[in-house]
Formats: C-alpha cells, sequence, structure tokens
C-alpha cells in the first residue's frame, strides 16, 4: 500500500522539486503525460510549451507584464485557451469540488479560462491597440494633461484586483507626435491587462507614452486600491497606493512639475 501511494505521488514531487528551473524538456514530459488532450497541438505537445519554446528560443522575457504575441502563431490563443481550461478545471478538483454534479461551478474552469485570456490579461496575448498620431502642425507647447482614466488590473503576486485612476501630463514640442485621448485610455488598458506591479506598471505606461510621442516632457500619476490588501492579509479597506513618473522637463523644472501635480491634485478632490 505505502508503494502505491508512493507511486501516486511521484508526478506532484517531480513538479515541486524542479521548481523554476524546470527545462523546458522536462515540461514537454510532464505535459505530454498529463492525460489533457485539450490545448494540444503537433504530436502531443501542449501549445504553451510550444510558445515558450519560441520566446526562449530568441532568447526574450515572460515575466508576468510582458507581453508575448509576437510568439503566437494563428489560432494558437484558441488551443491555449482550452490549455488553461483543462489546468483550471484541475486546481478546482485539488480544492475539492465537485464540478460534475455542482451547477453553479460545471463551466466554471471555462469562463476563468477566458476571462484571464480575453479580458483581464489579454495585454499579455495580443498586440497594441493601433494608435493614429498626428504631427505637431500648430507647434504646441504648452501643458497637456489627460483624466483621470480608470485602470483595471491584477497583482502578480495573488491575482487579486488593481482598481484606480492615472492622469497623464505631456509637455509636447514641434517635433511630437499627437494621438487621440481615447488613444490614451486604450494603451493604458492594453498595459494594464496584466498581471501587474503597480510600481512597475506605471513605469511601462511612462515608457509606451514616450516612445509614441516623443515629447519635451511625461508625468504620469497613478492611484489605486489592491484588493490583494483590501481581500485578505491585513484587510485594510482604506489604504491606496499613489506613485509617480516624471521625465525630462518634468523632472528638470520643478515649476512645470509643481503645476501639474497642482492641477492633478485639486482634480482628484
Amino acid at each position: 500500500m505505502r508503494a502505491q501511494r508512493a507511486a501516486m505521488r511521484a508526478p506532484a514531487a517531480t513538479l515541486l522539486q524542479s521548481g523554476s528551473s524546470m527545462t523546458t524538456s522536462k515540461l514537454r514530459a510532464i505535459d505530454s503525460a498529463s492525460n489533457a488532450p485539450e490545448g494540444t497541438g503537433d504530436e502531443g505537445v501542449p501549445v504553451s510549451v510550444r510558445i515558450r519554446e519560441r520566446i526562449q528560443a530568441a532568447q526574450k522575457r515572460f515575466h508576468a507584464n510582458d507581453n508575448i504575441a509576437e510568439f503566437i502563431e494563428p489560432g494558437e490563443l484558441e488551443k491555449l485557451l482550452d490549455e488553461v481550461q483543462g489546468k483550471l478545471g484541475g486546481v478546482l478538483e485539488s480544492l475539492v469540488i465537485d464540478t460534475h454534479s455542482d451547477h453553479n461551478t460545471q463551466d466554471t474552469a471555462r469562463r476563468v479560462a477566458k476571462m484571464y485570456l480575453q479580458e483581464i490579461f489579454k495585454g499579455r496575448y495580443h498586440a497594441p491597440p493601433a494608435v493614429t498620431e498626428f504631427p505637431n502642425a500648430e507647434r504646441l507647447n504648452e501643458l497637456m494633461i489627460v483624466g483621470p482614466i480608470t485602470v483595471r488590473s491584477a497583482c502578480s503576486h495573488h491575482l487579486c484586483p488593481i482598481i484606480g485612476r492615472v492622469w497623464i501630463g505631456v509637455m509636447p514640442n514641434e517635433h511630437s507626435n499627437l494621438i487621440g485621448l481615447s488613444k490614451y485610455a486604450r494603451l493604458i488598458d492594453w498595459i494594464m491587462s496584466r498581471p501587474q506591479i503597480q510600481e512597475e506598471a506605471v513605469t511601462q505606461v511612462a515608457d509606451l507614452l514616450q516612445s509614441r510621442m516623443n515629447p519635451d516632457g511625461l508625468a504620469v500619476v497613478m492611484e489605486a486600491d489592491h484588493f490583494c490588501m483590501h481581500w485578505r492579509g491585513v484587510k485594510d479597506m482604506d489604504s491606496k497606493m499613489i506613485n509617480s513618473v516624471m521625465r525630462g522637463s518634468f523632472l528638470k523644472n520643478p515649476d512645470l512639475r509643481r503645476e501639474f501635480l497642482s492641477l492633478v491634485t485639486n482634480r482628484k478632490a
């Protein structure tokens, strides 16, 4: 009996022991033997393994808040959805939830898989939205502020919601590209629709807007509620995080920075 139990525990032990250093060959072997026909492709290799192999071959990073769309081939997202559904079903089973007779959870694995891939984490798996850029024909060089723009994400640590607002300050020059107001929201949503850490998210937003617009100065202020504090742990309902990134003239000119922060603070009240 003990030998049988040890044999049953062996696959789980293999997974736990390998940790973050698990090689692609081990992942192929484990996933191929996991009896999960959904989401598998050529030769029974799960689509997630094939995508991972392409990323590793290109020596690129694939952290939680990285975009990996360039490594996903046509038709693979649907297969990935099937694979994620199967593994989420395993999570529910391990939580001792009877998804076969419980009408409330019979389709939960599919719903959650679709939510992750098509909604709250879509910024990982899709290319950036198309953005029309306009030349600064009138040579505008005064402060512009856009916001508050509502942001939604999930923290990388617990996958709990992050919900907040962001303000953008732009100091254009004659060579800057200008974008429509709605495009700020679309670009920011693309960044935030990934597992995020707010300190990194605000920098990613600044980097993206800087590359698209090339202004003399760029400022980003983000304020958000983190449900990993509200919902669990200390369960503090009043805490928020506020952070900022200042680039160019906003970093060098204290008067400009003060004007931007003053206008944002007054609008927050």
